[in-house]
């Protein structure tokens, strides 16, 4: 079995697997007809209008939704936090990225995105296991395990074959592992990481599930700081922005005018906003470098699900909206003009959402 992704930089890019997947969605997880609900779906504000057009070609004609609107996860975001105008950073698994969002419309010439995400991160856990000789093995494949602390691994690993390199599932299934680690036990120190302040950070204890069981300390600082810090790491080119700059970058390229309203509205979203003191170290690096005539304010749920989920939360808010209703898009408009539809996914629908 070969496990793929179906999208590349946030976009479709396996539109048969899509079509497939889509077809699941409906038949085996909603138990539901495709023709009898209208559909909104996200997409990044860097999306392609040729694969927005066949997004849209292929759910009318293939899944034959009675409607459709297609709306940009920035703008979701920000209105699931109550904001028509905010500058959204969010950090997913690919990418980081920070969009301006003004009334309701991305400004596209301010667009800044990183490639560091949560899949980077997960890579500098696993080389950092690597160095340190620690096998990675998903639970699926562990027969059985022996409770192994870290002055017996050496001759743990010593006495038996090394395992073979792993296959793309293996490598899945491990990085799942990795995951399930970096999670709830990574954190990030409110300023530039510092190995002696790193050093009195509590120990936390994790066991694997081949039964290694260690305590992890300054790690779970060193490792996440590669968001806010990419010079230090090792492979990383010295162009790749961290989180705060990619915000000030960001506000820069708009106009002057609103410049104060996106620093006093900076949204944060993704799953990677959910590790521990990611808000407050956007904040701390954010304050040194914001105009003292302006007002940062940093705009972050309690709740992790919430900003793991921000584009669809928004995405709720507006679809229950009975101003919205007039906004579906319909077979016959598709068909019609396909310049139509490209302006009625930009019609103005910022008045509609209730702000804070």
């Amino acid at each position: 079995m070969e496990i793929v992704s179906l999208m590349k930089d946030g976009m479709i890019d396996d539109w048969d697997m899509f079509e497939r997947l889509t077809e699941y969605t409906y038949k085996q997880r909603l138990h539901a007809l495709a023709e009898h609900h209208p559909i909104l779906m996200t997409e990044c504000p860097w999306n392609t209008r040729l694969k927005r057009e066949k997004l849209l070609e292929l759910m009318f004609e293939k899944f034959n939704v009675p409607a459709m609107y297609i709306c940009k996860n920035a703008v979701l975001a920000a209105y699931a936090n109550g904001r028509s105008t905010a500058m959204v950073v969010d950090s997913g698994a690919t990418y980081t990225s920070a969009v301006p969002v003004h009334d309701g419309y991305v400004i596209t010439q301010g667009i800044v995105k990183s490639p560091l995400g949560g899949d980077f991160i997960t890579m500098q856990c696993r080389q950092f296991f690597e160095e340190k000789d620690i096998e990675l093995l998903p639970a699926c494949l562990v027969a059985s395990k022996d409770f192994c602390s870290p002055i017996h691994v050496s001759f743990r690993r010593s006495t038996r074959e090394r395992s073979t390199p792993l296959d793309e599932t293996t490598m899945t299934a491990t990085n799942v592992v990795l995951a399930e680690l970096h999670g709830p036990e990574s954190c990030l120190s409110d300023s530039p990481y510092d190995e002696d302040v790193a050093n009195t950070l509590p120990m936390k204890h994790y066991e694997f599930p081949t039964g290694y069981n260690d305590d992890f300390g300054s790690v779970r600082l060193m490792i996440p700081e590669a968001l806010f810090n990419p010079s230090n790491v090792k492979g990383v080119g010295a162009s790749i922005l961290g989180v705060g700059p990619l915000v000030t970058t960001s506000v820069g390229m708009c106009d002057m005018d609103i410049r104060p309203s996106l620093y006093g509205s900076v949204v944060v979203t993704g799953g990677n906003s959910c590790l521990q003191g990611f808000s407050e170290r956007l904040n701390r690096d954010l304050g040194s470098k914001t105009p003292p005539s302006m007002r940062l304010k940093i705009i972050s749920t309690n709740s992790s699900s919430e900003r793991r989920y921000g584009g669809w939360i928004g995405g709720s808010i507006l679809s229950s909206l009975g101003s919205f209703q007039q906004m579906w898009l319909s077979p016959l408009l598709c068909c019609t003009t396909k310049c139509l539809i490209h302006w009625a996914l930009r019609n103005h629908i910022a008045d509609n959402i209730p702000t804070k």
